[in-house]
């Protein structure tokens, strides 16, 4: 460690008296999926910056399946001392306490909401050969055509097929859901005309939007998008229910105590305040956030409630 790093080091150690670990300690942050994806490369992100900061060796480790839920199982089983976390996303903690029938955590009680890492903006694509030009087009050609134009998710229950179900309940149209094992080939059949419109983050598709392959009638965020100024908001057309978008954040099991979790939230905001981490971040499509636990907390909350309602809307219900 040089000079400035051991100076920086031995600040948060003096500041965060219960994360002043022996060297030899090791921080997991578990990602319940698999290594490449957005969530591994924020894990990743962040892992260099806070080992400077708390003066420990923080490793990501990959913990896939089950949507999710295995690797937020392990966090949930681990012991409640800080040194392992999870990376926490609307999946985990939104989308599968809603359809899964059965969950080997409770996404309130097993768990103690640390921050909020990133969000991610959300957008709606259709393919280049439906006969509409723009979001008003798009809803009016739904009504006159109920049940004939086709949406692709990356799977039955991911977010994907939730804010589709969002979108018909909010614009009461009716829409034939055709799910995918996974973003990559949905998008794929959307290029191709296979199928109709798509619910995606904004990351996957950016460069075919730009190309003019693919069409972004609507985003999910609280202003326009810089890359993508010509698209409006949800809540510019008028569903400001459908304008959340997603997010990453961190949990520690149930029973943390306060100080370390507050101590590892500090320590994260910091780490997002680097430009260099907001850049690769930003790469990713990914906007640092860096809230509070109790913010987090209510988020979680609203996310859990939120999709349970969508799930009752659309009989969604996965074993």
């Amino acid at each position: 460690m040089n000079r400035r790093n051991y100076l920086l080091a031995l600040a948060f150690t003096t500041i965060l008296p219960g994360l002043a670990l022996a060297q030899s300690k090791t921080l997991r942050l578990v990602v319940p999926f698999p290594p490449g994806g957005a969530t591994d490369v924020t894990a990743r992100t962040l892992s260099e910056p806070l080992s400077k900061l708390l003066g420990l060796q923080v490793i990501v480790e990959n913990r896939a399946g089950a949507g999710g839920s295995i690797g937020m199982s392990e966090v949930a089983k681990s012991a409640p001392d800080g040194m392992t976390l999870g990376v926490a996303t609307l999946s985990t903690h939104g989308v599968n306490p809603a359809v899964y029938k059965t969950l080997p955590y409770d996404p309130i009680k097993s768990f103690t909401p640390v921050t909020e890492i990133v969000k991610a903006p959300g957008v709606l694509l259709i393919n280049d050969k439906l006969p509409v030009k723009n979001f008003a087009d798009f809803v009016a050609y739904l009504k006159a055509n109920p049940g004939k134009v086709t949406y692709a998710s990356p799977g039955n229950g991911t977010i994907g097929h939730m804010w589709g179900e969002l979108f018909k309940s909010s614009t009461n149209t009716d829409m034939v859901h055709v799910p995918y094992r996974g973003a990559g080939p949905a998008l794929i059949d959307l290029l191709s005309g296979q199928v109709d419109a798509s619910f995606d983050q904004v990351t996957t598709p950016l460069q075919h939007i730009r190309s003019g392959k693919i069409r972004a009638l609507a985003v999910s965020w609280p202003q326009r998008l810089s890359e993508l100024p010509e698209v409006p908001t949800f809540a510019e057309l008028g569903l400001a229910s459908n304008n959340d978008p997603s997010w990453f954040g961190l949990v520690a099991p149930a029973g943390t105590p306060p100080t370390v979790v507050k101590r590892i939230q500090m320590a994260v905001a910091k780490a997002l305040q680097d430009p260099t981490v907001r850049e690769r971040l930003a790469q990713q499509g990914l906007f640092a956030s860096g809230s509070t636990p109790e913010e987090f907390a209510a988020q979680i909350n609203k996310e859990v409630d939120k999709m349970k309602r969508i799930s009752k809307f659309a009989n969604i219900t996965l074993n």
